[in-house]
C-alpha cells in the first residue's frame, strides 16, 4: 500500500478502503503534532515516520505512531501504540504515548484531518 501524506481533510471511508488492502478495519498512521499533518497507509509506522521526515521535514520529537480502528466510534478509535513511540530522550519509554497532553494533540490533529 502506498503511504499518503494527509494535510487536508480525508474521509473515513477513503481510509477504510486503504486499510482493507493491509489490515482490514485498522490503518496505521503517524501524526506530526507540530505541523498538524499525518502519514497513513504504511505497513510499518517507521516507514510513515521516515516519509514525513524526508518530505515534510518532520522532527522525531513531534511524530507519534497510532492505529485507527475505523469501525470504532471516534471516542475509542485511536490506539496510541507503536514502536516509534519509544523515545527515552523525549520522556516516552514505552510503545504507548504516555503524555496525555501529546495524546490530546494527536486527537486534535486526527479530528481536523479525518472527516465522516
Amino acid at each position: 500500500m502506498e503511504i499518503k501524506i494527509v494535510k487536508e481533510p480525508i474521509r473515513r471511508e477513503e481510509l477504510l478502503e486503504m486499510a482493507k488492502e493491509e489490515f482490514g478495519e485498522v490503518i496505521k498512521a503517524v501524526v506530526d503534532v507540530e505541523q498538524e499533518i499525518m502519514a497513513v497507509g504504511g505497513e510499518l509506522h517507521a516507514d510513515e515516520e521516515v516519509l514525513l521526515m524526508e518530505k515534510e521535514d518532520s522532527r522525531r520529537e513531534n511524530t507519534w505512531g497510532i492505529n485507527l480502528n475505523l469501525k470504532q466510534s471516534e471516542k475509542d478509535w485511536i490506539e496510541f501504540d507503536s514502536m516509534i513511540n519509544i523515545k527515552p530522550a523525549f520522556s516516552n519509554r514505552s510503545r504507548k504515548v504516555e503524555n496525555t497532553s501529546i495524546q490530546d494533540k494527536i486527537r486534535k490533529v486526527v479530528r481536523k484531518l479525518v472527516g465522516d
